[in-house]
C-alpha cells in the first residue's frame, strides 16, 4: 500500500531540494529540460549556504546542500543571492546567468503561488546586460569562394556549398530538399517545390551525390537515423536522415577554419 507523505498530500516541502523537484515535477518540461532547470536551481542552492558552487564536469556530480526552503524567506535572502549573482558574474558569460536567473525567478513565483513563499528573494536580481553582436561579415569575395571550393571537402558538403551559392537561396530550404524535387537536366527544381536555379558548379555535383537515390533528402547525414526519425526526413536506400542545419554549419567551420575566422553558411549567398 503506498505511503502519502505529507509532500505528496499537497503540504508545503520542508526542504529546497523537494520544492524543487515539485517544481520541476509539475512543469510540463522535457526530460533534458528538467536536467537544465534542476543544475540552475541546485546552483542557487549553493549560494543560499554560502558555499561557492562547483564548477566544470564536478557541478552536475556535486550534491547541493540540504536547506529548508523557508531560507528564501530569511531577511538575508536577497543579499545571499545578490552576492552570489556577482560571483557566478565573474566566470560566466551573462546569456547563461541570465538564464539561471530566470529558472530561479519562475520556481520562486510557482512555490509563492502555492503559499509556500512569503516573500520574493529575487526581486532585486537584474539580468545582465548582454554584449552587443559583432556586426556580421558580407558575402565570400571570389577570391575566397576559390579557396573554399578548392578545399579537398567531402563530395556532399561540396555539393551544398556550391548549391548554396549558385542558388543564393536560403539555407533552410536547400537541406529541406528531398532527391525527387530536382530536375536535373534544367538545373532548377521541379514545379510544386521552391524554385531554385543553379549554375554549372552544381550540376556538376548533384548527379554524383544523388547516383542510386531517386527519394529522401538530398544531404544525408554520416550515420543510420535514429529510431522514431520522422519518414520524410529519412533516406529509403540507407537509413541516414537529413543533414541538419547544426550539423551543415559545424562542418563547414571545420573545413573552412583554415582560411581564415567568420566564415559561416550565410556567407556563401552572394550579395543582392
Amino acid at each position: 500500500m503506498a505511503i502519502v507523505t505529507g509532500t505528496a498530500a499537497g503540504l508545503p516541502p520542508v526542504e529546497y531540494a523537494v520544492a524543487v523537484e515539485r517544481y520541476l515535477a509539475a512543469s510540463g518540461l522535457a526530460d533534458g529540460s528538467r536536467r537544465i532547470y534542476r543544475i540552475a536551481l541546485d546552483t542557487w542552492a549553493w549560494a543560499l549556504a554560502d558555499r561557492p558552487a562547483p564548477t566544470g564536469p564536478e557541478r552536475r556530480r556535486a550534491r547541493p546542500p540540504v536547506l529548508p526552503l523557508a531560507l528564501l524567506d530569511h531577511p538575508d535572502a536577497a543579499d545571499r543571492l545578490r552576492a552570489a549573482a556577482a560571483r557566478r558574474a565573474a566566470d560566466t558569460d551573462p546569456r547563461t546567468l541570465n538564464r539561471e536567473l530566470s529558472t530561479l525567478r519562475a520556481a520562486v513565483a510557482w512555490w509563492r503561488a502555492r503559499g509556500w513563499l512569503d516573500g520574493d528573494p529575487t526581486a532585486g536580481l537584474l539580468a545582465l546586460p548582454l554584449p552587443q553582436p559583432a556586426t556580421a561579415a558580407g558575402p565570400l569575395t571570389p577570391e575566397e569562394l576559390r579557396a573554399l571550393f578548392a578545399l579537398r571537402a567531402p563530395l556532399r558538403e561540396q555539393a551544398l556549398w556550391h548549391l548554396l551559392h549558385e542558388s543564393a537561396a536560403a539555407i533552410e530550404t536547400v537541406l529541406a530538399l528531398d532527391a525527387d524535387h530536382l530536375d536535373l537536366p534544367r538545373r532548377r527544381t521541379r514545379p510544386g517545390h521552391a524554385t531554385l536555379h543553379w549554375q554549372s558548379g552544381t550540376a556538376r555535383l548533384l548527379p554524383l551525390l544523388v547516383a542510386g537515390r531517386a527519394t529522401g533528402p538530398l544531404f544525408l547525414t554520416d550515420r543510420r537515423a535514429p529510431a522514431g526519425t520522422p519518414t520524410r526526413d529519412l533516406c529509403p536506400y540507407t537509413g541516414h536522415a537529413r543533414l541538419s542545419y547544426r550539423r551543415a554549419a559545424e562542418l563547414f567551420t571545420a573545413h573552412s577554419r583554415p582560411l581564415g575566422p567568420d566564415w559561416t553558411l550565410r556567407r556563401l549567398r552572394p550579395g543582392r
